[in-house]
């Protein structure tokens, strides 16, 4: 029995996720046709919403579905301290501690001679104003403990350093090449506990 076009398109979609192999893919695919029409609509559709909702704060980088993203239009965080994070999920990791009250900027990756990555690709120019310009009295490098990640929150506290600022690196209760989204609550909080200057 040959493989029905529909069927291969959606196992080849689904198989782009991270972590999902062929066989995966395929029981998903299957799944989503055991689906009533109405359920398979409503998948199509919160898909859809996906691409067509959700943007970047134009403020901070975190995904929102409004103007700006709620930790940038709360009055409750704590304006003066600043996290800067390679990406979205990091921030999202640290937002699951439940501990820590500060605003975000995310800038899109990290420094990568070998993929080709400067500073000119990362958010940085718009790090260094929002210091500049908003009261920020700390600012966390809260970058991966990884070659990149240490090279990226140096670089960061070099241009920072003219700006008369505190300037602090999560502790090391995060193992080397690991990841902030991996990382569970207590080893995520000890390392924001355990922070240092740079």
């Amino acid at each position: 029995m040959k493989d029905l076009p529909s069927i291969s398109a959606l196992t080849n979609s689904f198989s782009k996720l991270p972590g999902v192999g062929v066989k995966t893919a395929e029981r998903m695919a299957f799944a989503v046709l055991n689906m009533s029409e109405d359920e398979q609509k409503a998948f199509a559709q919160a898909i859809n919403d996906v691409s067509s909702k959700i943007h970047r704060c134009p403020h901070c980088g975190l995904y929102t579905e409004t103007d700006r993203c709620e930790v940038c239009d709360s009055e409750e965080r704590d304006h003066t301290l600043l996290a800067v994070v390679a990406n979205v999920k990091d921030a999202l990791a640290i937002e699951k501690m439940n501990s820590f009250n500060g605003v975000y900027h995310v800038l899109g990756g990290t420094l990568s001679a070998t993929r080709g990555i400067s500073a000119n690709d990362l958010k940085v120019d718009e790090l260094v104003e929002r210091v500049k310009n908003e009261g920020i009295k700390e600012v966390i490098l809260a970058t991966n403990p990884t070659l990149e990640g240490e090279t990226t929150a140096l670089f960061i506290a070099k241009m920072l350093e003219p700006l008369n600022i505190q300037v602090t690196r999560l502790g090391y209760g995060l193992p080397m090449g690991s990841s902030l989204d991996y990382a569970d609550k207590l080893t995520l909080t000890k390392a924001f506990e355990g922070r240092k200057k740079i």
